[in-house]
Parts: C-alpha cells; sequence; structure tokens
C-alpha cells in the first residue's frame, strides 16, 4: 500500500474513533460486577450507574454476576465487543490475586482497557476480646507463644482478608491460622461468636461490632490511617513496616476499545467520584474514593499482580 493511501485509511481511521466516542453513549450500557448484590463494590457501582444515567440520557444497568472469585463477571467483560459498552467494576481478588491462584479464563492485562481506579475498602484487623492483645506487637508476642493456636477468618480465599493473614505471616514471621468462609458474614459470627480469634475485615463490617465493645481494633490495613477512625494505627507504624493491603477496586472495559471511549469513561467516572453527594455516601460505607488516569491504573493493577504473585509463591498457597 502506498505512503498516501496509508496516511487516508489512518485519517479516516481516526475520524471514525473521534466520531464513535462523540456519539458514545448511543445505547445503554453495562456495568458488570462479579459479586453479588449489597457489598461495598455494588453500592459503588450503583452511585455510579444511577449519575452516569442521569448526566448522559442513557441507562447504565448494574448486572452482577457472581461466581467463581469473581471471575464469572470478568470474564463477560474480557469477551465482549471492544465498544465501551461493557464496563467492569472488579477488585483485587479477581483482577490481581487470582492470576497466582487460579487457572484463568482471561488474562488481566491483555484482555482489559483499563478506566480508573476507583477506591479502597479499609480493612481492620480487628480480634476477639478474649484474645490477650490489645495492639499488634502484643498480637506478634502471642501469636510466637502459641504457634498455630490462633484462627484468622476470611472471607474466601484469594481476597483481601486471606491475603493480608499471609502477609501478616510472612512479615511477621508467625505461624497462626487462615479458616475460609463462603463470605464475610459468616466469617464475621464465627469472630463475634467466639469460635475463631481474629480477622482482617472489611471496616464497614467490623466498625459495630468495635464501638459495641464486641471486637477490638488494633490496626488498619492500608497504608495511612482511615478518617472514619483515625485513632486506629496502621499496621505498619504499629509493628510491621512495610505493611500494605489495600482492597481496591476500579472500572475495566474490553482491550482494544477505542481510547477515546476509554477517555471519555475515565472523565466522566473520575467526574462523579468528586462530587460531594457522592464522597459522603461511599465514605459511609467505608470507601475512600481514589482516581486515575487509565495508565496510572493500568500500572498499578500490574504492580499488584507482580506483588501478590510474590506473596503467593512465599507462602506456598495452593486452592483446594
Amino acid at each position: 500500500m502506498k505512503l498516501g493511501t496509508l496516511m487516508v485509511v489512518a485519517a479516516l481511521t481516526g475520524a471514525s474513533a473521534v466520531s464513535l466516542a462523540q456519539e458514545f453513549p448511543a445505547r445503554p450500557i453495562r456495568l458488570i460486577l462479579g459479586f453479588a448484590p449489597g457489598g461495598s463494590t455494588d453500592l459503588v457501582a450503583r452511585v455510579v450507574a444511577q449519575k452516569m444515567s442521569e448526566s448522559w440520557g442513557q441507562q447504565v444497568i448494574v448486572d452482577n454476576r457472581p461466581g467463581a472469585n469473581g471471575m464469572i463477571g470478568a470474564d463477560l467483560v474480557a469477551k465482549a465487543n471492544p465498544d465501551g459498552y461493557s464496563v467492569l467494576l472488579s477488585s483485587i481478588g479477581p483482577m490481581a490475586i487470582n492470576a497466582s491462584l487460579y487457572k484463568m479464563p482471561y488474562d488481566i492485562v491483555a484482555d482489559f482497557a483499563p478506566i480508573t481506579y476507583t477506591g479502597n475498602v479499609t480493612n481492620l484487623l480487628v480480634v476477639h476480646p478474649s484474645v490477650a492483645a490489645t495492639n499488634v506487637k502484643e498480637l506478634i508476642a502471642l501469636a510466637k507463644a502459641q504457634p498455630g493456636k490462633l484462627t484468622f477468618g476470611s472471607s474466601g480465599t484469594g481476597g483481601a482478608p486471606h491475603m493480608a493473614v499471609e502477609l501478616f505471616k510472612i512479615l511477621a514471621k508467625v505461624n497462626v491460622v487462615h479458616v475460609p468462609y463462603k463470605g464475610g458474614g459468616p466469617a464475621m459470627a464465627d469472630l463475634v461468636g467466639g469460635q475463631i480469634s481474629g480477622s482482617f475485615a472489611s471496616m464497614p463490617s467490623a466498625i459495630p461490632f468495635v464501638r459495641g465493645g464486641k471486637l477490638r481494633a488494633l490496626a488498619v490495613t492500608a497504608p495511612k490511617r482511615s478518617s472514619a477512625e483515625p485513632q486506629v494505627p496502621t499496621i505498619s507504624e504499629a509493628g510491621i513496616p512495610g505493611f500494605s493491603v489495600l482492597d481496591w477496586q476500579g472500572l475495566f472495559t474490553t482491550a482494544k476499545t477505542p481510547p477515546a471511549v476509554v477517555d471519555k469513561l475515565n472523565k466522566e467516572v473520575v467526574r462523579i467520584l468528586a462530587l460531594p453527594d457522592v464522597i459522603d455516601k461511599l465514605a459511609v460505607a467505608g470507601v475512600e474514593i481514589q482516581t486515575s488516569t487509565p495508565k496510572e491504573w493500568g500500572d498499578f493493577v500490574k504492580s499488584e499482580i507482580a506483588k501478590w504473585a510474590k506473596v503467593v509463591k512465599d507462602a506456598g498457597l495452593k486452592v483446594e
């Protein structure tokens, strides 16, 4: 093909992409989640969907597709048409940790176009009041004095609460037992009942029990303190330097979606997440908003895949 012809084709392709972005969205958008209704990710999805629908005059439909540790929903978007009409709101498990634990039906990096970071759910290191530790250093000492006795529940294998247990074991050099549950609710019920010693639980689920005296909060897993409970230290400052587990979530669409469409989605979601009423509503649920450019979000996810691959390897984790 001659140079002049190539230039014409390139110009037409560029014009077509711009036109597509200007027209987008011309029909309803499906916002897919790999989780059941009711959690923090579901709340973020519904708040964003409502605002986008109002702003763009096209319905944004939240479609919950739970199962396979979040991978069923993600796989739907990975295999969708690359036009921006199928969007995924997902989290650290399906989009980072699972890559080292499961045979994945998709490639996180190759099959998705990152849109934006949306936020973090703060997790709390909490223990039952019967555990004789009032801070992280005392908990480490207790775990070393009684190897294999302390039990830590989680919402299931491969999620942020589970990875926090494994990172705690590695960095603190202690032997505690991970107990996976089928969801955060059953794990919290057993913790409050004293059947397990502790958990790295989501703040929204743990705080009512902490304030009611049924659990003791020792630290937050994030690299900085939470504005919701500023008196609770981070695990890093409380005794394990470098400890950080961000239970993050963010938006993706299908790979090869025109960059102009991805950029339009990014700008709209970032705008929505900066609205005062949205910030307030999500803060009540323990979601601390964080946004980014598509590139920043993609680079962050890649770094998280590598980080948790090392933790999974060092911990010798295998899915049973």
